[in-house]
């Protein structure tokens, strides 16, 4: 390898019925996923041989697809056996990131009628990372509330999961700048939004609120709001100012990428009393703890 050459991380990817290397897992630079963000797709994580949640991933994605109007080329129970096989050929059975996505594809004849493009199908698998290692679960995430505000709805359907980024990266920047790691954006009404992978919550007085819209339904987010019911905390999806989000008394994000990890300061002031510092409160801590346990519970969990 050269010197100026591309590393990829290991793992293996399933590329035009082909199990694949992930540096040969390529797509058309005339590829609408690529030229237009016009695609769907959706990641489980696998750890420990066992995947989390797998069926809801899949019902999503297949969702979310159909609302795009892609055509996904195989059914679910092969989707899930190609996923699998990644897994075993990328050597990731012990935790995996595993994504599977659809794009509009290649037109033969490169019409601009998205009606004359042949899908491309993919799925690939490499090593999980979390967005907040685990090292640092006793610290948090630290925030910035952006002032860019996420794509509203009403443009882009964010319950089909997408590739349109451009507004959380900037974000990201503006979060960089003012001395955070990560962001979440916010809504025209002033209200939080979602930030870059991941599902906000609150935890105020005893009770959990999340946001209800202009966010991914993610799947993270519905496990912590059944654990959360399951546990007979009192949970709401409903608008959440920006006032609140930083006087909340707890604060989390759920993610594939990490599951419930808690949030240590929002625009750089700790969340929650003084004298916890930031570390994550009571709530979060239960919700989390509950999380992981789940992943041996063969009624949450599906062998690879």
């Amino acid at each position: 390898m050269t010197a100026d050459e591309p590393t990829f991380p290991p793992g293996c990817a399933y590329v035009r019925g082909r199990y694949v290397p992930m540096k040969e897992a390529t797509l058309s630079v005339l590829d609408w996923g690529f030229l237009r963000s016009d695609a769907t797709y959706d990641v489980a994580h696998c750890i420990d041989g066992l995947f989390f949640r797998l069926d809801a991933h899949l019902d999503r994605f297949y969702r979310s697809a159909e609302k795009l109007r892609l055509a996904i080329p195989v059914d679910k129970a092969r989707c899930a056996e190609i996923m699998r096989e990644c897994v075993r050929r990328g050597g990731v059975q012990e935790a995996g990131y595993v994504e599977c996505l659809i794009t509009r594809g290649v037109s033969p004849t490169f019409s601009r009628d998205p009606r004359d493009a042949v899908p491309t199908f993919m799925v690939f698998a490499i090593p999980l990372g979390f967005i907040l290692p685990r090292e640092r679960w006793e610290e948090g995430l630290s925030i910035h509330i952006s002032r860019i505000h996420r794509i509203p709805p009403e443009s882009v359907d964010p319950t089909a999961k997408n590739y349109h980024w451009h507004d959380l990266v900037q974000g990201l920047y503006e979060a960089y700048d003012a001395g955070a790691e990560n962001v979440v954006l916010t809504d025209p009404a002033g209200a939080v939004c979602e930030g870059p992978g991941f599902n906000v919550f609150l935890v105020k007085d005893g009770r959990i609120a999340t946001p209800d819209r202009g966010v991914l339904e993610g799947v993270s987010r519905d496990t912590a709001i059944r654990l959360a019911r399951d546990l007979q905390i009192p949970v709401e999806a409903r608008a959440i100012p920006t006032d609140e989000f930083r006087a909340a008394d707890e604060a989390f994000i759920t993610s594939t990428a990490g599951g419930i990890m808690p949030i240590g300061r929002i625009d750089g002031r700790p969340v929650g009393p003084e004298t916890r510092g930031g570390a994550p409160g009571p709530i979060t801590r239960r919700l989390r703890d509950l999380y992981w346990e789940k992943h041996a519970d063969p009624a949450w969990t599906t062998p690879v």
